[in-house]
């Protein structure tokens, strides 16, 4: 049988908080290649890629022909897999990798993906992005059947569904597992002889497909493809399960009645790089479409139309160009802040947005300014960049949101806070203007947005995306929450993918 040999950094990142951040975070990106020498370092560069989707720990499994080597460090992916040592320990011709980004409980080592496991048949490792919203039910079924879990990963579910069930071949308990699963998932998962990758029925996660130079790759966006010089083939679509072994590749839809897919519009609004095609659209694109969208529903006079950089940046394009307002870089961002260094103050945390942005006076004084940004999540963000943009000199200050207010939380594999941190769910449009301290204030609204990104107006009986979090439609059961008398704190208590 396969053997694992596992090497972890022990280094503790800790925990901190980052009251400037007021966005929500993806958890985690997925990458897999089958049939290359490199696959180990093609792996490290395609996560590099997906450092976006999270940037709290990563890790690879490779294999080869013989053995599982895995290496799952906290920290970025630069900080631990730049190592000519770390990359040659990752022998063979496959492998698959995770990064992520933690919610409750912290980035811990245990909970680093991609997770592995010894079956009778051998090694099994797999890596998630989503959250399956049953997991907490079914980890309690488990446990009375004898599972002992490793983790507070959700992820674990699987690989426990997949080894007590009874089917005769891999591919079959594993699609017996996914079955069992309820909530969102991209997966990708090795063994010792495959490559498996899925989506979960409505595909909410994303996951593509990819060729280089005859070597098959699973990815979350287009832009892992991009940096190893792969060719991007398709994306694997809802509920289907794709199997890579050495004769070729085989597509699986285990699904009945698949219903409509409920892709995360939130992936166009902020998660995805500018520079990914998604469901066969380019980001950047959507998101300067969102940004004339916006003029158009809010228009408001102006001399300077500014983005909260850098994710308010080709919305506050898009609206510049459709209002025929200039547009300019009125705030500076900071790109080499990590995690705080000194201790959180009263005074020193009042100061925290400074460390990542910093206003650009001769742009503001004296201007009408139109800020730009993708979302407010708590608020926080906001109105120190109001405040900021104001003590800069600027004359007038009108707040302009790339998306529909953000009014409940995601159980779908983002780390949200609870419903009643979410300020837009708490305060109506006037409220929430005179607390960030704006002028005026409009967000995008979600027939807007729908536009942006090529469907028609949103109905309730057909809706093309999963957007929950701006309309409290959620598109699948959320059983752990449902079984914790709703509280969304108990159902986030797992660690998701």
């Amino acid at each position: 049988m396969p053997r694992l040999y596992d090497s972890v950094s022990s280094a503790d990142a800790g925990a901190y908080a980052d009251e400037a951040d007021d966005h929500f975070h993806d958890e985690c990106g997925v990458f897999g290649i089958f049939g290359h020498d490199d696959a180990g370092a093609l792996t490290a560069l395609g996560l590099h890629a997906l450092q976006h989707r999270g940037q709290e720990a990563a890790g690879i499994v490779s294999y080869d022909g013989a053995q599982f080597f895995t290496e799952r460090h906290i920290g970025l992916v630069g900080d631990n897999f730049t190592k000519p040592s770390v990359i040659a320990r990752l022998h063979g011709n496959r492998a698959i990798g995770h990064t992520r980004y933690s919610t409750t409980g912290g980035a811990v080592l245990r909970n680093v993906q991609p997770l592995f496991a010894e079956f009778a048949g051998g090694g099994f490792a797999v890596a998630h992005n989503g959250n399956i919203t049953n997991a907490r039910t079914m980890q309690r079924a488990l446990r009375k059947r004898g599972s002992i879990f490793q983790s507070t990963s959700d992820t674990e579910t699987l690989i426990h569904l997949v080894a007590t069930s009874d089917r005769s071949s891999f591919i079959e308990r594993f699609i017996d597992a996914i079955r069992q699963l309820e909530g969102a998932y991209a997966l990708v998962g090795m063994t010792d002889k495959k490559l498996v990758g899925a989506r979960d029925p409505l595909g909410v996660r994303p996951l593509v497909l990819g060729d280089l130079d005859g070597a098959y790759v699973l990815t979350s966006e287009t832009c892992a493809l991009d940096i190893i010089g792969a060719r991007f083939v398709r994306d694997i679509e809802p509920g289907e399960v794709v199997v890579i072994t050495n004769d070729g590749i085989e597509s699986l839809h285990p699904f009945a009645n698949t219903p409509s897919s409920r892709f995360c519009v939130f992936e166009y609004v902020y998660f995805a790089r500018p520079d990914s095609i998604v469901a066969n659209k380019n980001v950047y694109d959507v998101r300067k479409r969102i940004g004339a969208e916006l003029a158009r529903e809010a228009p408001v006079p102006a001399d300077v139309v500014v983005p909260v950089p850098d994710s308010g940046t080709p919305a506050a394009i898009g609206f510049a160009e459709a209002a025929g307002i200039p547009f300019d870089l009125g705030i500076i961002r900071n790109h080499y802040v990590g995690r705080t260094f000194i201790q959180p103050t009263d005074s020193i945390r009042h100061m925290g947005v400074k460390l990542k942005h910093n206003a650009n006076r001769q742009i503001l004084e004296g201007k009408r300014i139109v800020l730009v940004d993708d979302s407010i999540v708590r608020g926080t963000t906001s109105l120190k960049i109001v405040e900021m943009v104001r003590e800069a000199g600027a004359a007038e200050v009108h707040m302009r949101i790339a998306s529909p207010p953000t009014t409940d939380s995601c159980f779908y594999g983002v780390d949200t806070p609870e419903k009643s941190k979410l300020i837009a769910a708490r305060m109506n449009l006037e409220e929430l203007a005179r607390y960030i301290k704006v002028d005026s204030l409009a967000f995008l609204t979600i027939d807007g947005l729908y536009r942006a990104a090529g469907e028609p107006a949103r109905t309730n009986e057909n809706p093309q995306f999963c957007d929950a979090c701006f309309t409290g439609d959620y598109p699948t059961r959320l059983t752990d929450r449902a079984e914790n008398n709703g509280d969304p704190q108990l159902s986030l208590l797992a660690e998701v993918g």
